[in-house]
């Protein structure tokens, strides 16, 4: 038995003892494939389309009496899975709520907050998720503030991380917001959450964050780090399927701000029916939804949060660093083409792993032509997330042997024709 053939076998064994064995069993993964793209879309699980046929079933049976008597009414979605998602995000129930979609929650909480704020500037990192910045930049507008100036982008020295000390450094008594990802989307690197809110706060400014690349495959403890609002969405790791429903969360502290995108949905539930003229908003997160709840993509958050609960957020970390640990030792010996992109510090990593190469885009196209899903983001990043749900150190070994087949093998016949991105 050769090296890397030990190393195979030392994989199998590793996921034969792994805490959360029988996990990928609840998981559709397709056919033939080993999937590393669950930081863009989680695949199919049993638990998600359980509960969704049960939604529909209701739909069928009750018509317009679904939104007071299905299991749970339709009505309460947003506010008994905001319950739910507190507990994976580390906050108090009544501070979250599943509704709209991650970028409409930027903008209504980042315009909320700017109203709320003394400063006027909104603190920013050039490697952000270019949607963060959109909406940003359209709610300084609409306060008659020219976002070229008040828009502050903290520039990363290297294009892959962003320095605390850099943030810090941006970060004044005209701050309004700093709004941070907690992990950048395409080198995987994980800001500390706590040290960037403690330096919003001593300068009097509001942090936020967008926690699409880390809630369900990060601890967080948002409460108690004092962060004032975040964003996330359900279909990467949450696993909810394609445009399901969005989270956010408000700290208790900003319960009585009113929001600035104010809509029926985040009435109070006592006078919503009265269809007074004047907003009367809930009280907490649940004041921030906008439009009448999307059952059908709420729906399947139920069924992907029973797994996420019966894991463990804890557990689910754990086994994340544990897999991304393996690729990057793995690449590290067998890919010396490859450079990894990633912070190696566990304490700095989210839940993938960027491995850099010149042709990533062909490299990229060329391993989905082999059954191995993983994106690619230019110029030279292949993106590798082994979601803990439902990949194990076996489906890493065969990801990077396909890597170094692809590479052993001749560039015009490896390669497939032209580049792949995936949004």
């Amino acid at each position: 038995m050769d090296e890397f053939d030990a190393s195979l076998s030392a994989a199998r064994m590793r996921d034969a003892e792994s805490s959360l064995t029988g996990l990928r069993e609840r998981f559709s993964v397709p056919e033939d494939t080993v999937y590393m793209d669950g930081n863009s879309l989680g695949v199919h699980g049993q638990d998600a389309e359980a509960a969704l046929e049960r939604a529909l079933t209701q739909w069928k049976e009750y018509g317009i009496e679904g939104w007071t008597q299905a299991d749970p009414p339709w009505f309460e979605y947003g506010e008994r899975l905001g319950d739910r998602l507190a507990d994976v995000v580390g906050a108090k129930p009544d501070e979250c709520v599943a509704a709209n979609s991650t970028t409409v929650n930027i903008h209504a909480l980042v315009g909320t907050f700017l109203d709320a704020a003394n400063g006027t500037e909104v603190v920013v990192n050039e490697l952000d998720f270019p949607t963060d910045h959109y909406a940003i930049r359209s709610q300084l507008r609409a306060r008659h503030l020219d976002p070229d100036e008040h828009l502050v982008i903290v520039e990363s020295d290297d294009g892959r991380i962003i320095e605390t000390d850099a943030i810090a450094d941006a970060v004044t008594d005209d701050t309004a917001i700093v709004f941070m990802p907690s992990v950048l989307y395409r080198s995987g690197q994980l800001l500390d959450v706590e040290a960037i809110t403690d330096i919003a706060h001593e300068h009097d400014a509001f942090a936020g964050f967008d926690l699409a690349h880390s809630v369900g495959v990060v601890d967080h403890d948002l409460h108690f780090d004092g962060v004032d609002f975040a964003v996330w969405c359900s279909y990467k790791y949450l696993n909810a399927g394609p445009g399901a429903i969005g989270g956010l969360y408000v700290h208790e502290d900003h319960f009585d701000r009113s929001p600035a995108m104010a809509g029926w949905w985040g009435n109070a539930d006592g006078t919503q029916f009265d269809l007074a003229p004047e907003f009367d908003p809930a009280r907490g997160a649940a004041a921030f939804q906008i439009g009448t709840v999307p059952v059908f993509a709420a729906a399947p958050l139920f069924g992907t949060l029973d797994v996420t609960e019966a894991a463990g957020v804890d557990s689910l970390r754990e086994r994340s660093v544990e897999l991304t640990r393996y690729l990057v030792s793995l690449v590290d010996a067998r890919l010396p083409e490859c450079e990894i992109g990633t912070p190696r510090e566990a304490e700095r990593r989210g839940g993938h792993v960027a491995v850099e190469h010149p042709d990533a885009g062909k490299l990229s196209r060329a391993l989905r032509d082999r059954g191995v899903v993983v994106d690619f983001r230019p110029p030279n990043v292949v993106r590798v997330a082994p979601s803990p749900y439902y990949v194990g150190f076996d489906d890493i070994w065969h990801a990077v042997d396909e890597v170094r087949a692809i590479l052993d093998a001749d560039a015009h016949h490896a390669y497939g024709e032209g580049d792949e991105q995936v949004t």
